[in-house]
């Protein structure tokens, strides 16, 4: 999977929202000042060679929509950060992310209780 610039992740973010949408609809997802139709329209180009959105052809008008997921490329992101930032552990990561963290009681204790539910499910499906 290649990555995404900044400004292309935007854009996914505002098509992940919308499902799909023609070139207008897509522009008008972002604030003002909203970038120029060509701006969006070369990223949008950029999406399809990387295949992470497709189209449909609606008489001469192209409705896009993605292709790449949302959780696929947060898990390939996610990936990416534990093995430059962690040395891919998730133990340094973990270890980082409580103790680095202006986390309450109450928000450890939902975390922990995720962690055991996740270690519930995979041990029953062994």
């Amino acid at each position: 999977m290649k990555n995404l610039t900044e400004k292309e992740l935007q854009l996914m973010n505002h098509l992940w929202q919308i499902k799909k949408g023609y070139l207008k609809d897509i522009v008008n997802q972002f604030e003002e000042p909203k970038p120029a139709y060509t701006t969006i329209s070369t990223l949008i180009n950029r999406l399809i060679s990387k295949k992470h959105l497709g189209f449909k052809m609606h008489g001469r008008d192209k409705e896009y929509f993605p292709i790449l997921k949302k959780p696929t490329y947060f898990k390939f992101e996610f990936k990416k950060m534990l093995n430059n930032y962690f040395d891919d552990s998730t133990s340094q990561f973990a270890s980082f992310f409580t103790e680095n963290n202006d986390m309450t009681v109450e928000q450890l204790k939902e975390l922990q209780n995720m962690v055991h539910h996740q270690i519930e499910k995979k041990t029953n499906n062994k």
